[in-house]
């Protein structure tokens, strides 16, 4: 359905065939059109309101031309072959711009509804937008006459010359699956174009350059990792079931979309100073990504090495050193942080830095599905679904002693462990005992935990989409969250001198 440009009548298309135009503001049907076959699924009004002319295009690819004066079929445009996905009109109101699935475009005049040119765009259109006719050097608008905008498939923007049916421009592709663009619309007057993508995200651009001023995050589905990032906490970090990752601004909601993986994104970590974070993902590679001072991230490394999925990782805890992957290839790697990352004199724009594996150690008989360092970087616990949880010296990653002298602060001498049976577990060591060096103090409710209140408290979640804190000491419950519908994948929560807030 459209409105017209008066905003007084309303044209919708339905599956019967029709169309019909109501009048807004006395709440009536004025017109009823039939002769289309099949459903229509493309209205548009013609921008001069004085010539009262309605378009539609149904299931059989034509264009008809309605007259809403005459109450009768003006004309039927036919040359596309598949589905008509948009119109778009020129400023003068004798040219008609129409895109299809077809993989062309074509243009109408409008006085004796005979097309002019075709132009082949070689990808399956959604939305084409006619630009403003005049010059736009960084679109390679440079010559005056027709060009215009198409959005589709191929998930770039790109401005062909009507005239010769040459792309002058075309945008370059972010990598990653669900890039494809379903919608695109310019505002003349404010100067900005907004695309929609089929991932459920909007995209804000300057229109003149197409300079990506604002993004908008939709649906994310199932939300499977989430951290804050920041030195104050500023921001949020959000993993769903996406190879995007979402970079939320906290105070504003403002949103940045990550493109890097292939994959969807499955675990998340923050290294100490909260400006580096770590992700890893399906498609077997880890990247690290930095936030500068006004809040922008890119990808500044990347590493691949694993033969199966990434599905934990853990960022080293005393110093921007190193982090920790597990995979369900059995087997956990150890990447140190390059020199080069880490001096404040590399340029945003040099490109990822390759990491190498310094350490890769086959750890369990089956899927690794949680990795943790010890706060002093010398000692990492593993959990597999060979239902075992092990202790590695690192950074060889040697199976290790009783790891009490590792971890020398009373209210860390403890490790927690979860599996499915929905409950979590609380260990202590046993210092004479190397082949089991911990024992069980305390069980909880949930799957997933995280310490809190320096270690005297414990929040965990499950699959009934609670969040529940617990005193370690009396193994007492003292409060429950509920406010998700579904299970609880990740917690996070804000170290102990900030506010105190948590993410699940």
């Amino acid at each position: 359905m459209t409105f017209d440009p008066t905003s007084t009548l309303l044209a919708t298309g339905g599956c019967d065939g029709a169309v019909r135009v109501w009048d807004i503001v006395r709440h009536y049907g004025t017109h009823h059109f039939r002769g289309s076959p099949g459903v229509v699924h493309l209205v548009a009004f013609h921008p001069d309101p004085t010539r009262l002319l309605l378009f539609s295009s149904a299931a059989d690819a034509a264009i008809r031309v309605w007259s809403l004066q005459d109450r009768s079929c003006l004309a039927v445009l036919t040359a596309h072959y598949s589905a008509v996905t948009s119109l778009a009109f020129s400023a003068d109101g004798h040219t008609m711009l129409s895109s299809g699935r077809d993989k062309i475009c074509i243009i109408w005049d409008l006085q004796s509804h005979q097309a002019t040119r075709t132009v082949p765009v070689f990808e399956s259109v959604e939305t084409a937008v006619l630009l403003p006719e005049e010059p736009a050097s960084e679109l390679g608008v440079k010559s005056p006459g027709l060009h215009f905008l198409t959005a589709g498939d191929q998930g770039t923007l790109r401005v062909w010359e009507a005239a010769s049916g040459q792309c002058v421009y075309t945008q370059a592709r972010p990598p990653g699956p669900g890039r494809e663009l379903t919608h695109c619309t310019l505002a003349r007057t404010a100067g900005l174009l907004l695309s929609a993508t089929a991932d459920h995200n909007l995209l804000l651009y300057e229109a003149r350059s197409l300079r990506l001023q604002k993004q908008f995050a939709g649906y994310s589905e199932e939300v499977l990792d989430v951290r804050f990032l920041g030195p104050e906490d500023s921001h949020i970090i959000v993993a769903s079931n996406s190879p995007c990752l979402k970079v939320f601004e906290l105070q504003t909601s403002a949103c940045q979309i990550l493109h890097g993986h292939t994959d969807i994104v499955l675990a998340l970590d923050v290294f100490r100073k909260g400006w580096l974070f770590a992700s890893c993902a399906k498609d077997q590679s880890v990247r690290i990504w930095r936030m500068n001072k006004a809040g922008q991230v890119v990808c500044v490394a990347q590493g691949s090495g694993h033969t199966h999925s990434v599905g934990t990782i853990c960022c080293s805890r005393l110093k921007e050193s190193f982090l920790v992957t597990g995979s369900q290839d059995c087997t956990v790697k150890l990447w140190p942080l390059p020199r080069a990352l880490l001096s404040k004199n590399t340029a945003p724009d040099s490109g990822p830095v390759l990491l190498q594996a310094q350490t890769t150690q086959r750890c369990h008989d089956k899927d690794i599905n949680s990795v943790a360092v010890a706060p002093n970087d010398k000692l990492l616990a593993t959990g597999s679904q060979d239902r075992m949880a092990k202790l590695w010296a690192l950074p060889q990653c040697q199976l290790s002693l009783p790891w009490t002298r590792c971890w020398p602060q009373p209210q860390l001498t403890a490790l927690s462990s979860s599996g499915r049976s929905r409950t979590s577990a609380l260990h202590a060591s046993h210092p004479g005992d190397i082949s089991c060096p911990t024992s069980t103090l305390q069980t909880f409710e949930g799957h997933d935990v995280a310490f809190v209140s320096r270690g005297t408290q414990l929040l965990s979640s499950g699959s009934d989409g609670l969040v529940k804190l617990w005193t370690i000491k009396n193994n007492e419950c003292v409060r429950t969250l509920d406010a998700h519908d579904d299970k609880v994948w990740g917690l996070h929560s804000t170290p102990e001198s900030s506010s105190g807030r948590l993410w699940a």
